[in-house]
């Protein structure tokens, strides 16, 4: 057997092992509950992509709670088996919403997601999905490929901050912009000077967070102070990283300064 078969043989029974006729037979019942769901329950009957964005969002924050509090061990087995439930049955019912509709199903879903991960991952599978007999350990190189695959698939996105959802929390559209900006080797600037306060101990420089709680604390201090001026740090952030978006251009470079963007 040559090495590309084999890698082809190989695939396919871990394939197999992850997709086998018990795991095809469980998924299948639960997609046939939905669709009698859809068909015999009034509330369930109503439910449309709108209505169900509410559950989509609380489901997922119900699964970040249970990981961040620990509860991911054999002990929790059943706590955290049924938060990825709630979310996996939410994908359910918008793949269901499709399929009535005459769009897509779960099927298409399915087959377009494996697709996506074959493709973006090249380290790991060749383009006909065959396990490639050498991959590579540079995490930058791996994040090198899927962006790039990305930006194939993607050709109308011209700014690195495409496609990063609006509706994100503030903090967390931060980070995801400032990631971006990151990987495609644009620098971003300090918005301000840095503390010239002295420590209020030693008398030197006052020092960089330790730990992430001393920047929880600061974090937590930014949103009292905000509040006492009557200002919504929400808001705030959200408006200096539409700014931000703004004015990146193609250079890869990014003026700023204690003005702010």
């Amino acid at each position: 057997m040559s090495r590309k078969a084999s890698t082809r043989h190989v695939a396919e029974q871990e394939t197999d092992a992850l997709s086998g006729d018990d795991l095809g037979r469980r998924f299948t019942r639960l997609a046939g509950v939905i669709t009698e769901l859809r068909a015999r329950c009034p509330w369930t009957a109503a439910l449309t992509h709108q209505s169900l964005l509410e559950y989509l969002i609380e489901e997922a924050y119900e699964v970040v709670e249970t990981v961040e509090a620990g509860h991911t061990g054999v002990s929790d087995a059943a706590e955290f088996s049924g938060e990825l439930g709630d979310v996996l049955f939410q994908v359910l019912l918008h793949a269901r919403l499709q399929e009535e509709a005459g769009h897509f199903g779960i099927g298409e879903v399915l087959d377009a997601l494996t697709a996506k991960m074959i493709r973006r991952n090249p380290h790991v599978f060749a383009p006909d999905g065959s396990l490639r007999a050498a991959t590579t350990d540079d995490p930058a190189e791996i994040e090198r490929a899927w962006d790039e695959v990305k930006k194939q698939e993607k050709p109308e996105r011209t700014s690195p901050l495409d496609g990063i959802p609006a509706g994100l929390p503030a903090l967390l559209l931060a980070a995801k912009a400032l990631d971006r900006a990151r990987r495609a080797g644009i620098s971003v600037p300090p918005l301000s000077e840095p503390p010239s306060d002295p420590h209020p101990q030693t008398g030197g420089p006052a020092p960089a967070w330790r730990t992430g709680e001393e920047l929880g604390d600061h974090l937590f201090d930014v949103v009292r102070q905000a509040q006492e001026q009557g200002l919504d740090a929400e808001a705030a952030l959200r408006a200096a990283v539409r700014r931000f978006s703004t004015r990146l251009d193609g250079s890869g470079t990014l003026p700023a300064g204690p003005q702010g963007f």
